[in-house]
């Protein structure tokens, strides 16, 4: 009899209950119902305008609706009734494609200066993997531009006959890619997400010939789509709507190869190093101080715009400002930086745009004592962050500093994933996912006195942001049953929080439901948000474990601006930032 007691203890219960419809759905259902069982297209176009905030939606909206829901839960081609039941209602809330806590369409003015925008922005785009060691190849880059990033970073180096032009991470074990490869996919690929410009930007070691002969690659590949500026300096740079389906190349102005002083082995020129952030996940970004980040001194020694500029390694080479005109005819956005300090470095040139690269850490320093002079930078010229150089393992840094102060090329490792990179796919799922999100007024504004936003500065609170979380559902269909627990269903908690200026990060979190598929939290928190142009809603789900580290369930992040009121599904994204099938949240929205 022993023997069978301890059989069943272990006995599997994998059985998914379906939870029913949270209070609040019930009692929007009886409001708008009128009491009754079945609510008509009218009652649901009432309950949408009025509940969901979605002034716009007619009549004929609800109707298709009503159908669409029918067809999915009672697979009916003809129907005999044209109004929805308790759980049909409870079934449309609880829909990611019918009822998206976000829109999914371009909806910002597209007509403003291109240095007006955010970009979404990769770093060493054609990287597989690690910085040191991994394959270089056209593969990331066509994954980058099917998600919507817009800017795309190739290191070109000769080859080893000297004749031909390569991609690679230079100093570094890393396989290269025939430059002219990477070209036609960024061609086939370009707007296959976006219509908007695809800015390249050429971390170039190059002598004369070989500058000559990629400006006759570039030419011949992108033909007609190519931007080429009619001056060579802009004074002011085109709209994203002007350069729908153009390409935009970015480089600093070419100057002769002499000669190389030396070169350095690739083996010694790795360091040593670990990633500070280097958990499943990456750590808590507001956990991660500048102290932190600036453990290690690498990067800008004895220089507050950091000399340590990927563009402005020339490898110890000599120049004499020669170079290829075909080459520099084709340089849309100036790169460089302008001798002297960091006050020389951001002075902003009435008759010429530009761009600037800064490090992490450089930008951290350059914040810290120019701030305001960072911001008034970026108002009209590009500045572009990159990642520390010893993140070998491809991790990423924390966006909204650069956001904070308007910089518009925040580049990231895409192969980075982690929390860091969720923030980032959070901000560019704003816009229709179009790559670019125009900035926020308060970061173009100039007051009396030249006066621009101080990042600084205490806030007051502007909004505050109330969610509720009801319940999750849809992991029995994207997992196997043992995935979390050998023996029993998963006990699920939610992490709902802010990610935005200091003042404003926070994270919270559910109870956790023990045994449940289909977990039921009813739990509401408050964020008050001083900048909420800058916000993004951060949500988690995690599976407790009690002997080892709790099991990562899903993820999202969504700006807070763009956050649509009322009762909305959350989809969950894996650690990738791709969408599950099923695995969604039920959480409402409410401004107050």
């Amino acid at each position: 009899m022993g023997s069978y007691r301890v059989c069943m203890c272990f006995r599997r219960k994998f059985r998914v209950v379906e939870a029913e419809p949270p209070g609040d759905v019930k009692e929007a259902f009886k409001k708008y119902a009128e009491g009754g069982t079945h609510m008509t297209a009218e009652q649901l176009r009432r309950f949408l305008v009025e509940s969901q905030s979605d002034g716009s939606v007619t009549l004929s909206d609800a109707e298709r609706i009503v159908e669409q829901v029918l067809q999915k839960r009672h697979h009916i081609a003809k129907f005999t009734r044209h109004n929805l039941t308790l759980d049909d209602f409870h079934h449309f809330l609880f829909s990611a494609d019918l009822n998206a806590p976000i829109g999914s369409q371009v909806h910002q003015d597209m007509n403003a200066p291109l240095s007006h925008y955010f970009i979404y922005t990769g770093h060493n785009s054609y990287l597989t993997g690690n910085q040191l060691s991994s394959d270089c190849s056209d593969v990331p880059i066509i994954k980058a531009l099917k998600r919507g990033v817009r800017v795309i970073e190739l290191d070109i180096w000769p080859d080893s006959t000297k004749e031909d032009v390569h991609v690679l991470h230079g100093r570094t074990l890393t396989t290269p890619v025939e430059l002219i490869k990477c070209l036609r996919s960024i061609k086939e690929h370009a707007f296959s997400a976006s219509p908007y410009p695809v800015i390249i930007t050429l971390e170039d070691h190059l002598t004369p010939d070989l500058q000559a002969k990629v400006a006759q690659m570039v030419t011949q590949t992108f033909q007609d789509i190519l931007f080429v500026p009619k001056l060579e300096s802009l004074q002011e740079f085109p709209s994203p709507e002007e350069l729908k389906y153009r390409i935009i190349i970015s480089t600093k102005p070419p100057r002769e190869y002499l000669e190389a002083k030396g070169s350095e082995d690739k083996e010694n020129n790795i360091q040593k190093g670990k990633d500070s952030d280097d958990d499943a996940w990456g750590e808590e970004p507001s956990n991660v101080t500048v102290d932190h980040e600036n453990n290690d001194k690498s990067d800008s020694e004895g220089s507050e715009v950091n000399e340590d500029d990927e563009e402005n390694n020339d490898c110890g080479q000599e120049y004499r400002p020669i170079g290829a005109p075909a080459y520099k005819h084709l340089i849309a956005i100036h790169a460089g930086k302008p001798k002297g300090g960091l006050k020389d470095a951001l002075k902003v040139e009435p008759n010429k745009v530009r761009r600037l690269s800064l490090s992490e850490q450089a930008l951290e320093k350059a914040t810290a004592s120019h701030g305001t002079d960072v911001l008034r930078f970026t108002q009209k010229n590009f500045l572009r962050i990159y990642p520390k150089g010893t993140r070998f393992n491809s991790s990423n840094y924390k966006p909204l500093i650069g956001w904070m102060h308007g910089a518009q090329m925040v580049a990231f490792n895409m192969q980075g994933y982690g929390r860091y990179l969720w923030l980032m796919q959070g901000m560019f799922r704003a816009n229709g996912g179009c790559g670019y999100v125009k900035k926020p007024d308060f970061l173009m504004n100039v007051g009396p006195n030249n006066q621009v936003f101080n990042p600084r500065a205490k806030l007051p609170v502007k909004k505050t942001l109330k969610v509720k979380v009801y319940m999750g559902d849809g992991w029995h269909l994207d997992f196997k049953q043992t995935h979390f627990d050998l023996y029993s269903p998963p006990d699920f908690y939610a992490r709902v929080g802010i990610a935005g200026v200091p003042g404003d990060e926070v994270m919270k979190k559910t109870k956790t439901k023990e045994d449940n598929w289909t977990p039921v939290w009813n739990e509401e928190f408050q964020f008050p948000l001083t900048v909420p142009e800058l916000a993004l809603l951060r949500v988690e789900v995690h599976e407790y474990d009690m002997s080892e580290k709790d099991d990562f369930a899903g993820q999202t992040c969504l700006p807070i601006s763009e956050l649509k009121p009322g009762i909305r599904t959350v989809p969950l994204c894996n650690r990738k930032g791709e969408m599950f099938s099923s695995a969604r949240l039920l959480m409402r929205f409410e401004f107050v």
